[in-house]
C-alpha cells in the first residue's frame, strides 16, 4: 500500500521571497520524519517520492536553499537524480546532501564529485540535521536580501542615469581631484569627446580653470551646498575655445568626495551681453550728443535773452520817456481817439519795460541756481523779501503774519525771491478792495520741510493750478504781473531738489507750498 506523502506543494512559478527545501525519499515515512526535523526553519517544504518527482519540482520552482536526496531509491537513485539536477544553469550551485545508510567510501567519492555539500547518515540525528541544514537556509537568505539589494542598486543607477541624461547642461561626476569618473551624452555635444575617450582623464582637460577646495569629511552620504555658477573657458577637442558656466555640487561617500559638475555653453548670452554693452554704449553717445547740442541751444538762447533784455532796455526807456512828456505836453490839447492812442502807447511801453526786467529776474534766477545749496535760514530770507516789498505792503495795508521757519538747504537769493514773488503775488491779486491778510508757515516731516504762503486774494480755479506755474502765463487781462514771477518760483524750487504746487480755489484764496530739505537739526 502506498501511503501519499503530506504537505506536497506543486506550483507552476516560485513564490517570490520564499526560502524552500526540497526532501527527496522514496519512504514515505521518512519524508514525514524529516519534515517534522525540520518544521519553522523555512518558509515552505516540498516533498518528493522519487528522483523524477524531483527533477519536476526543480523545473516548476528552480530555487531552493537545500536539497536532501535519499541515495537508494528504485527506478533513478540519488546520484543519477543529483547527476541531471546538475545539468541545469540554474542548479548548478544549489547544495545537495545526501541521504544514505551506508558507509561506504565509493558512495562518498562519486557524491562529492557530483557536487554535493555533505552526507547524512541514518537514522539522521535530528540536531544535526537541523545545524546543517540552518547554514544553507541562512546562506539562501542571505543571497536573496543580496539580489533584492543589487536590484534596487540597479534601479537607482538606472534611474540616476536617466535623469543625467535627461539634463539639458553637460554633466560630468569627478574625484575630488578632478578625474572624471561618470559624464552625460551632453558632454559629447558640447566638447566633441566621446565616453570612453574622457572617462578617467581629469576635468581640466575641457575646462583648464576648473578648481574645488578640499572639504572636510562630515560622513557618507553628507552633500555639500551648490556653489555659485562661475564663468569659465571651455576647450573642444579640437581645440576651439568658448565660454562656459559651471556650477559644482559636492557629496561625501564611503569612497571619498565626488563632485557633480554641471557646465553650460554661454556663448549665445556672451554674444547678448555684448550687443547690449553696444547698445547702451551707442545710446550714451548719442545722449552726451544731444546733450550737448542742448547745451549749446540754451547758451545761445541765454545769451541771446540776456542780450535783448539789455539792448532793447535804452530805446524802449526813450519810448517811455517821450510818451510821458508827450502825454505831460501835449495830453490835454487831445481829443477823442487821438489821447487814447497814447495812452496805449504809454502802457504798451511801460508794460514792455516791465516784461525786461522781469525776464533780467529770470535768467538771474537761472544763473544764481548753479550755486552750490548751502544751509539757509528761510526766517532771515523772509525779512529780506518783505524789506523788498516794503512800498507795496505799505500802500496796500496788507497784513503779512509768519509762525517759526526752519533753517533749509537752499540758495539764499533763490529763496528770498521765491518769497518775494509769492508775498507779492498775493498782495496784487488780493481782490474786492479788502486789504491782503498773508501768512507765512513751516511743517517739518522727517526730513522734508514744507512752507507755505498762505492769502485771501481773489483765487485761482483747479483747472489753472498747473498753468499758472509756465513762463509769460498769465490769468488776468488787466495788465497787471508779467506772468514770469511764478515761473521763477518752480525754477528755484526744483534747483534744491523741492516741489511747488498751489491749493486753491476761485474767491477763496490760494495757499502756495514748495519742499525743501530740512536742516539735520530740524529734521
Amino acid at each position: 500500500m502506498t501511503i501519499a506523502p503530506p504537505h506536497v506543494v506543486h506550483r507552476s512559478q516560485p513564490a517570490r521571497g520564499k526560502i524552500r527545501l526540497l526532501l527527496v525519499d522514496d519512504n514515505p515515512d521518512n519524508l514525514i520524519s524529516l519534515e517534522a526535523m525540520l518544521h519553522g526553519l523555512t518558509d515552505e517544504v516540498v516533498l518528493a517520492r522519487s528522483g523524477a518527482e524531483a527533477l519536476r519540482h526543480i523545473l516548476e520552482n528552480q530555487d531552493f536553499a537545500a536539497i536532501l536526496l535519499d541515495v537508494k531509491m528504485p527506478d533513478m537513485d540519488g546520484f543519477e537524480t543529483a547527476e541531471l539536477i546538475r545539468t541545469r544553469r540554474g542548479n548548478r550551485n544549489t547544495p545537495i546532501l545526501f541521504l544514505t545508510g551506508f558507509r561506504n567510501d565509493e558512495q562518498l567519492f562519486r557524491g562529492y564529485d557530483l557536487g554535493a555539500v555533505d552526507f547524512l547518515f541514518k537514522p539522521v540525528v535530528p540536531e544535526i540535521l537541523r545545524s546543517k541544514v540552518t547554514v544553507f537556509v541562512e546562506l539562501a537568505r542571505n543571497n536573496q536580501l543580496l539580489r533584492s539589494q543589487a536590484e534596487t542598486l540597479a534601479k537607482a543607477e538606472l534611474k540616476f542615469r536617466s535623469l543625467l541624461e535627461a539634463t539639458p547642461d553637460a554633466m560630468l561626476i569627478t574625484q575630488a581631484d578632478g578625474v572624471i569618473v561618470l559624464v552625460n551624452a551632453h558632454m559629447h555635444e558640447l566638447f566633441g569627446y566621446e565616453r570612453g575617450e574622457i572617462l578617467g582623464q581629469n576635468l581640466r582637460v575641457l575646462v583648464p580653470g576648473w578648481s574645488f577646495p578640499p572639504l572636510p569629511r562630515t560622513g557618507a552620504g553628507t552633500a555639500g551646498h551648490v556653489s555659485e555658477p562661475q564663468d569659465l573657458c571651455g576647450i573642444r577637442k579640437d581645440g576651439s575655445k568658448f565660454p562656459v558656466e559651471m556650477s559644482l555640487s559636492p557629496l561625501q561617500t564611503e569612497e571619498g568626495l565626488l563632485i557633480t559638475s554641471v557646465i553650460r555653453d554661454i556663448s549665445e548670452r556672451r554674444k547678448a551681453e555684448e550687443s547690449i554693452r553696444l547698445l547702451n554704449a551707442e545710446l550714451e553717445a548719442r545722449v552726451a550728443s544731444r546733450t550737448a547740442e542742448l547745451s549749446r541751444s540754451n547758451d545761445a538762447l541765454r545769451q541771446f535773452a540776456w542780450a535783448a533784455s539789455h539792448d532793447l532796455q535804452e530805446p524802449l526807456r526813450m519810448v517811455v520817456a517821450y510818451s510821458q512828456w508827450l502825454d505831460k505836453s501835449y495830453g490835454q490839447s487831445l481829443e477823442g481817439p487821438a489821447r487814447q492812442f497814447l495812452e496805449y502807447i504809454v502802457t504798451g511801453a511801460m508794460r514792455m519795460n516791465n516784461l525786461l526786467a522781469a525776464l533780467r529776474d529770470y535768467m538771474q534766477v537761472t544763473d544764481a541756481g548753479n550755486q552750490e545749496l548751502t544751509l539757509v535760514d528761510a526766517g532771515k530770507c523772509l525779512d529780506r523779501a518783505l524789506s523788498n516789498l516794503q512800498a507795496a505792503i505799505d500802500s496796500s495795508s496788507a497784513t503779512i503774519t509768519a509762525g517759526l521757519l526752519p533753517s533749509v538747504m537752499s540758495v539764499p537769493v533763490l529763496l528770498v525771491q521765491v518769497f518775494q514773488n509769492l508775498i507779492s503775488n498775493a498782495i496784487k491779486y488780493s481782490g474786492n478792495g479788502t486789504p491782503p491778510r498773508i501768512h507765512v508757515s513751516a511743517l517739518c516731516q522727517g526730513s522734508e520741510c514744507v512752507l507755505s504762503v498762505q492769502d485771501n486774494g481773489i483765487g485761482i480755479a483747479p483747472e489753472y493750478h498747473d498753468r499758472v506755474f509756465g513762463v509769460f502765463k498769465r490769468l488776468h487781462s488787466d495788465g497787471t504781473g508779467t506772468g514770469i514771477g511764478l515761473a521763477i518760483c518752480k525754477a528755484s524750487v526744483e534747483h534744491w531738489g523741492g516741489r511747488i504746487w498751489v491749493e486753491s480755489a476761485l474767491g477763496a484764496g490760494a495757499t502756495f507750498r514748495f519742499t525743501a530739505a530740512c536742516a539735520k537739526e530740524m529734521a
